[in-house]
């Protein structure tokens, strides 16, 4: 006769295994619902153009904005996100004289959802979108504001403005960027001031080196979301261009019937055809990106200049450089939701064999006088898929000052004399450029909005 189990005995099991499949069943739902995405740092990069507010997360967000006046703000509603000490400290992150913004703040606004309410100084265009991890981001959510009416750089040339065509003479025409703590310490404003150097003229005729007034475009490289290069001791690339191509305006501007312009004039992100597209709304004659390069071997060392090619790169290291700084949209973050007509026509152009040929032979100026301050790390120009080369009929070149990941080249880099002679054999470059070249009428190009 077979034994039957105890009547109590088989309820305690059956309770003992369907507690086991409840809590198998229950437990991954209950974790997820406790670990919600969470913001990991906010960076706000205010400037004339436009302010950024980038929000870095750690998972996926649901997100919507509208706008409201009287006055004029800009809401964010961010659903299943935890309010954390980062959110909260939004207010604390806008500088009083940021151009757009007067007020950010963030609260919970209903279970569930985080609202954040910025206050602006004026109408804007916002841009509210999302970008997938690149570099050394992970996830970020990106609140653009662009002033309904923005700054017209043409307009400020044709009105004369200081602070487009003068000289520095005592006081300097920019602001210094807010020091951040991701970033090395920014320059002093003294620093910064040079002396007007003297004016240069032609020694058979005495007369400018141009016969018209020439307009070139320095682009700092880099900015804002995206630092470029970083040397062993800390130096950002987006740093060091900016200061090079600040003391290279200035002696442009005391050249007579030379003026420029720069892409940026502080520590923001400007998307690369957008660089392209602010040369051709003030009618530049050339049109100079400057860089500070690195490579994975710390003894590589050397000046270089890189001209567009339509037939493929002329070295490895000329296309592997391409690809890297072609990739500065996606670490700096553009709207890929945004279309540009001015962005296709520029890019699909065919006719720009001749504009080449005139880089090639700037390029070649700009090279020699280089290596009269620094090693060159090769002795002719390369050519490679530059995007931001890419102007149809701008003679255009990108500079490699020097190799930041060289720890030699980096403390030059970060030296106020060797920028200086930096920026003075540029200009020697484009002296010769001109001289053996000269420019014709200006032609007028098409400019689109």
């Amino acid at each position: 006769m077979s034994k039957r189990a105890h009547p109590s005995l088989g309820r305690r099991q059956l309770l003992r295994y369907a507690g086991a499949s409840l809590i198998l069943s229950v437990s991954p739902i209950a974790g997820a619902a406790a670990k919600l995405p969470s913001v990991l740092a906010v960076r706000i990069w205010p400037a004339a153009d436009y302010t950024r507010v980038t929000l870095e997360h750690d998972g996926p967000l649901k997100f919507t904005h509208f706008t409201v006046e009287n006055p004029d703000r800009l809401v964010v509603d961010i659903e299943g996100v935890e309010f954390n000490s980062v959110l909260d400290s939004l207010a604390r992150k806008v500088a009083t004289d940021d151009p757009n913004i007067k007020l950010l703040r963030a609260g919970r606004f209903k279970p569930g959802v985080v609202r954040l309410v910025m206050e602006l100084k004026g109408k804007v265009n916002p841009q509210v979108f999302t970008l997938e991890p690149a570099g050394e981001y992970g996830r970020r959510l990106v609140l653009d504001v662009y002033p309904v009416n923005p700054p017209d750089p043409m307009m400020a040339l044709l009105e004369g403005r200081k602070d487009a065509v003068e000289p520095l003479k005592g006081e300097p025409d920019f602001q210094i960027a807010e020091k951040r703590p991701d970033e090395v310490t920014a320059r002093t404003p003294e620093k910064q001031i040079v002396e007007a150097p003297e004016v240069h003229t032609s020694k058979k005729s005495g007369k400018p080196i141009v016969d018209r007034l020439v307009t070139i475009t320095l682009d700092p490289g880099h900015g804002g979301e995206d630092p470029g290069a970083i040397g062993k001791a800390g130096t950002y690339e987006k740093n060091v261009t900016l200061e090079v191509a600040r003391r290279l305006k200035a002696r442009i501007d005391a050249e007579p019937n030379m003026r420029a312009v720069l892409t940026r004039d502080s520590d923001f992100f400007v998307p690369l055809q957008m660089r392209v597209q602010k040369a051709r709304r003030v009618q530049s004659d050339l049109f100079l990106s400057i860089h500070a390069d690195a490579w994975i071997k710390p003894d590589a060392r050397g000046s270089s200049v890189f001209v567009l090619s339509e037939k493929g790169a002329s070295s490895t290291q000329a296309r592997l450089l391409a690809q890297k700084e072609n990739q500065a949209d996606l670490i700096g973050g553009v709207n890929i939701g945004s279309k540009d007509l001015f962005l296709a026509r520029t890019l699909l152009d065919l006719s720009q064999t001749g504009t080449i040929n005139d880089s090639l032979k700037l390029g070649k100026y700009l090279l020699g006088e280089l290596g009269s301050i620094n090693t060159l790390h090769k002795a002719h120009v390369e050519q490679a898929g530059f995007a931001v080369l890419k102007a149809p009929d701008i003679p255009s070149a990108l500079i490699e000052t020097a190799f930041i990941s060289n720890p030699e080249e980096e403390a030059r880099l970060n030296d106020d004399a060797y920028q200086e002679k930096l920026a003075g054999a540029i200009v020697r470059g484009i002296r010769q450029y001109f001289i053996k070249h000269p420019p014709g009428p200006k032609a007028r190009m098409a400019l689109l909005s």
